[in-house]
């Protein structure tokens, strides 16, 4: 059924991120980072935040980070930015 609904999405040209939970990041210089698709926060410091999303955890490490903008789906990193880096959660038999 899964494979049905990937094919549909290619053939109406429906981005991934919108029909999965997989997250969207985007990243502006060395000092924003917008992550799409996340689930909850789950470490913050001035030097380093933890991100929970569907497909696994996304670290952020840096200085001077501040959460400038939340919303129940979107997350706005800004400060120095000098590494991402991601845990993947998912087992493989999922795919």
């Amino acid at each position: 059924m899964r494979r049905k609904a990937r094919k549909l999405d290619e053939i109406l040209e429906i981005p991934v991120e919108l029909s999965t939970n997989n997250p969207k990041i985007t990243i502006v210089g060395f000092e924003r980072l917008l992550i799409e698709n996340y689930k909850g926060i789950l470490e913050y410091q001035d030097y380093f935040v933890r991100v929970n999303t569907y497909i696994g955890i996304i670290n952020i490490n840096g200085f001077n980070l501040q959460l400038e903008e939340m919303t129940s789906d979107d997350l706005l990193v800004i400060g120095k930015i000098e590494n991402v880096d991601f845990e993947d959660t998912t087992s493989t038999e999922e795919e």
